[in-house]
């Protein structure tokens, strides 16, 4: 393998705790010559901050590795008029490709939720109204991802911001375009800055749907993680499968050690 696309939050660590071994395996991916990128559908955090984050739990990285949805978003928007239900940390990502107003706008921008006070300002009934409003005058519908959910902790689920995604959906009879994971241009995107094909790469991700799925859609193997939102139901009704499933990210350089003395 040449190019390592890596999730980020369920993968390298879970609520802000680092997974176990995490930092030495990307570590140990570079030391073997992997081209490394990290890519995520996190729409709560600009990249500075995220590769800050990811640097305080010792994982080695340049800010310019993180591929997130919000740029990619601004790049696809380029140049115009954006009403953004999104959290305010990820419009300086957005501020340098479009610009961001309430009225007469020419696209609605959807991100992420979590739990903070802030999440119901943002998909607040007045905001989603807008938003209705705008996309009845003929507003574009995007949206940084359409996940139904994610992990709090070890075993809580929570609802993301899929569920609005597909209310406005309904109501405004317009279907979304989706910037983020499983798309194949994101994918795509994370390769051609690793100079990569997809026969040379591998996405490791937790979510068999979005970061598997996606992938091998786009000709990428796929190794799926035990960890962050991994569940058994989940991967059993999968399709297609994983390439592999390990136990966790610090398995990963052994699995891809394996994989090349098996085709040497």
């Amino acid at each position: 393998m040449t190019a390592i696309l890596l999730d980020i939050d369920g993968v390298l660590h879970v609520s802000g705790e680092v997974i176990p071994g995490a930092p030495e395996a990307v570590r140990a991916l570079r030391e073997a010559g992997h081209g490394v990128r990290f890519v995520t559908n996190n729409t709560t955090r600009a990249r500075a901050r995220l590769a800050k984050e990811l640097s305080a739990l010792g994982i080695e990285l340049d800010e310019r590795e993180v591929t997130t949805t919000p740029i990619a978003a601004g790049k696809l928007l380029q140049g115009l008029r954006v009403l953004p239900l999104t959290m305010a940390s990820v419009h300086e990502d957005l501020a340098d490709h479009v610009t961001l107003v309430e009225e007469g706008a020419e696209a609605v921008l959807v991100g992420g939720a979590d739990e903070t006070e802030e999440t119901s300002e943002v998909f607040a009934y007045s905001n989603l109204n807008r938003a209705f409003g705008a996309l009845r005058e003929g507003a574009r519908l995007v949206c940084l991802h359409k996940n139904k959910w994610w992990r709090v902790g070890l075993n809580e689920a929570r609802l993301d911001a899929g569920v609005f995604v597909a209310g406005l959906e309904y109501t405004a009879g317009v279907e979304a375009e989706i910037v983020g994971k499983p798309t194949a241009a994101y994918f795509l995107a994370a390769l051609d800055e690793l100079g990569a094909e997809p026969g040379d790469a591998v996405m490791v991700g937790d979510d068999v749907e979005a970061d598997i799925g996606g992938a091998k859609a786009v000709g990428m193997r796929g190794v799926l993680v035990r960890t962050g939102k991994f569940e058994e139901r989940t991967l059993a009704a999968a399709d297609p499968k994983p390439d592999a499933v390990i136990d966790s990210i610090a398995d990963l350089p052994a699995l891809l050690e394996e994989a090349v003395a098996a085709r040497s």
